[in-house]
């Protein structure tokens, strides 16, 4: 575990700064500065950003239209070869319907494949077809797989050279588009088997990766508020985990709660609480995610509101938790961009 309070520039309270399209540009830049970088995509090309590197290295981009299954058995071919591809798609399609290629073609031998997966969890306002509530449980069964979760853009920045660098095969799983910068990219350095201290507070710890990670900070904003002190671990390295940073938290905390924008069974929560398992780690513990549902076709904000995935939701829950499941009323209430813009009527759900 590395404490990176001093990195994080966020503090949970208003909006963070934002940028656009980290992954895309940080792509196209590894591919200048390494000719083996091959960018693969399945009929997703400007949705997944690999645009960017097309419009740079036109040579090195191949389109292999609507056939998810194919592009992957081409990117291991192509990391036979000795070329480190990336492969594009939304997450869903990526995970479920290439898992058989993913396990035999690239997996299985270890091949040098960068699998990348965006619009994880319900971050996709498509309904169940489109959102990967358990592409994190699937990779993280998968032997010889590196699975790095991120929400975050100097992260995702890092990330796509740190895949780069790894001898086998990766996934990467972040959101497309507009990203929150929560750390100083001056400060913050990315790495395997590492977890991040964001905050420290001796009550409630979070544990969060990804988009979730953005909203602890946020939970945990609203707590110090309410005489409740939180920490919030970070951890983009799904797999492997920094099993020492989960303890830490066990240790330093008197209530543990892991934050997944995914299915409850096999995500973030799953990994932390096998490893509290299986060091005898006595904490009062709590998985906070999809609970063995499928998602809905709505707007981010109505589906984070409706999953109780939103920061005044996860604080109350934790302060409830804190207090023996007895209901605790919290000062001080947050609300979603839609919510301040238009209300939580029916209109604000295309928004």
């Amino acid at each position: 575990m590395i404490d990176a309070s001093q990195a994080c520039l966020y503090d949970g309270k208003d909006k963070a700064p934002t940028r656009m399209k980290a992954y895309g540009h940080a792509l196209a830049a590894l591919g200048g500065s390494n000719e083996k970088v091959l960018c693969l995509s399945a009929d997703l090309t400007s949705q997944t950003e690999a645009d960017l590197f097309r419009s740079a290295h036109r040579q090195r981009f191949f389109s292999m239209g609507m056939a998810e299954q194919n592009m992957v058995g081409v990117a291991a071919g192509l990391a036979r070869a000795g070329e480190i591809p990336f492969a594009h798609s939304f997450a869903c399609f990526l995970t479920r319907r290439c898992f058989d290629q993913i396990a035999m073609s690239v997996a299985y031998p270890k091949l040098n494949v960068k699998l990348v997966g965006m619009m994880p969890g319900i971050s996709s306002p498509g309904g169940a077809s489109h959102q990967a509530i358990d592409d994190l449980a699937l990779m993280r069964a998968t032997p010889n797989m590196t699975v790095i979760d991120l929400g975050e853009a100097t992260e995702v920045e890092l990330a796509v050279r740190l895949a780069a660098e790894v001898a086998g095969p990766v996934y990467l799983r972040l959101r497309r588009g507009l990203l929150p910068v929560l750390f100083d990219p001056a400060a913050f350095r990315l790495e395997l088997n590492q977890s991040y201290l964001l905050r420290h507070g001796g009550d409630v710890g979070f544990i969060a990766s990804g988009l979730m990670t953005e909203r602890a900070l946020q939970a945990a904003a609203i707590l110090e508020a309410n005489g409740i002190r939180a920490s919030v671990l970070h951890t983009p390295s799904i797999k492997p985990l920094d099993t020492e940073g989960v303890l830490h938290m066990a240790e330093s905390c008197k209530l543990l709660l892991t934050l997944d924008n995914h299915s409850i069974i096999g995500g973030l929560g799953s990994a932390v609480a096998e490893t509290l398992a299986e060091h005898g780690a006595a904490v009062p513990f709590k998985r906070i995610g999809l609970r063995d549902v499928y998602g809905q076709a709505a707007s981010n904000a109505y589906l984070f509101r409706h999953f109780q995935l939103d920061p005044d939701q996860l604080a109350a829950a934790a302060a409830a938790q804190l207090e023996g499941n007895r209901d605790v009323q919290l000062q001080g209430r947050w609300a979603s961009n839609a919510e301040k813009e238009a209300g939580w009527g029916e209109d604000w759900k295309e928004k």
